[in-house]
């Protein structure tokens, strides 16, 4: 009677295989059969890339993403977006000086990545260096100008450093990319702004 071998489910939510006990079969074979196994390939049952892998860990919040994202690195796959998004999740864990590096080390392989400018801006105004995330923030809207949301951190980061000015004209252009949902808070903002001056 055959016995059924059930295999792994292959959906993303589930990776890493049981690994075997022992190597090789603990099964004895006859001398006198042939063994079908001898010199076969192993063939991985994974269709996904390190990268790809490290973003579902990433997704589900499972701690081995920094793992994977470290290994697409190595392989030399998606450098520049691996060292973003470890930078993300270091910030996210407040290692900032870890996180700072990561994204310096994205923007070496990619001087012009939008999100590490980006999101290295988010990570100085958390920590106060306003003079630094405007900068970034400024660069980051150099690549993609029809990104609202750094004119409407750019205005933030201006009007913490007392430059009201600027920070009014930062938000009358998130106010015109913005979608209307989004428009109420900054036009408190401009007003707010507006009779300080």
């Amino acid at each position: 009677m055959a016995k059924v071998v059930k295999f792994a489910s292959l959906s993303p939510q589930k990776f890493g295989f049981k690994p075997l006990r022992k190597k090789g079969s603990s099964a004895k074979t006859d001398s006198a059969q042939l063994n079908l196994f001898a010199g076969g390939k192993v063939v991985s049952m994974n269709t996904y890339s390190p990268f790809e892998e490290a973003l579902l860990l990433d997704e589900h919040g499972d701690a081995r993403a920094k793992e994977m994202y470290l290994r697409a690195i190595e392989k030399k796959e998606s450098v520049a977006d691996s060292y973003c998004n470890l930078g993300i999740l270091e910030s996210d864990e407040k290692n900032y000086s870890k996180a700072i590096d990561y994204f310096t080390q994205c923007l070496k392989e990619e001087p012009r990545h939008f999100e590490a400018h980006y999101n290295l801006a988010n990570l100085y105004a958390e920590i106060g260096n306003f003079f630094l995330a405007k900068i970034h923030y400024q660069t980051s809207i150099e690549i993609d100008p029809d990104f609202p949301n750094g004119y409407f951190n750019l205005g933030l980061a201006y009007a913490m450093n007392k430059e009201v000015e600027e920070a009014i004209q930062a938000l009358l252009k998130y106010r015109s990319l913005a979608s209307n949902e989004d428009k109420s808070f900054a036009e408190e903002l401009i007003n707010n702004l507006s009779r300080s001056i």
